[in-house]
């Protein structure tokens, strides 16, 4: 029975990962992932598209994205567009290509990039907490109303915390990662 209550918190769990995953995303370190950019929404007559659907999206060097859009009408938009959403990038465009990159990083933005990545973490740990927190509650009441023995509540007590770990393990790695890309 303490394996279903336990069960419950494991969609919440995945989405709080991704969450994260999602966030280190955003965390811009001199390089810029298609993944930061492709989903801006552009106003192409009237509608609002992702960018990926007005062009292509794809590495021109390491330090340095190009989109090839498909229509040259677009261009405009486009960068209003990723100005908006990814303010401090070196834009420059040639006929229907537009190159983005970002200026390299000094230190202070560095140790700005790594508390901004502590402070997701943190929230992120905080959401796994809650959730550790509310499980265990409901392992206790259904202790205390007879519907589980003492035994099962210790013994779902050690699996919820061995899947916190995994979780909270998982999350301080993908930190770990981008804290050295970083650095």
């Amino acid at each position: 029975m303490f394996q279903e209550i336990i069960d419950k918190i494991k969609p919440e769990l995945e989405k709080t990962e991704q969450w994260f995953k999602n966030q280190l995303l955003e965390i811009r370190i001199g390089r810029i992932g298609n993944s930061l950019i492709e989903d801006i929404k552009v106003n192409c007559f009237g509608q609002e598209l992702p960018l990926k659907q007005v062009g292509i999206v794809s590495s021109y060097s390491p330090k340095e994205t190009v989109i090839q859009l498909w229509d040259k009408s677009y261009l405009e938009n486009v960068v209003a567009a990723i100005k908006k959403r990814v303010g401090d990038l070196n834009i420059r465009t040639e006929e229907n290509k537009i190159f983005l990159s970002f200026p390299p990083l000094t230190e202070e933005t560095k140790k700005n990039l790594i508390k901004v990545l502590n402070e997701k973490r943190e929230e992120c740990f905080q959401r796994i907490r809650h959730l550790r927190d509310k499980v265990w509650k409901e392992l206790q009441e259904k202790t205390q109303k007879g519907e589980l023995g003492e035994d099962d509540k210790y013994r779902g007590k050690n699996k919820l915390e061995d899947l916190i770990g995994k979780y909270r393990e998982n999350i301080e790695k993908s930190a770990e990662n981008k804290k050295r890309e970083i650095e």
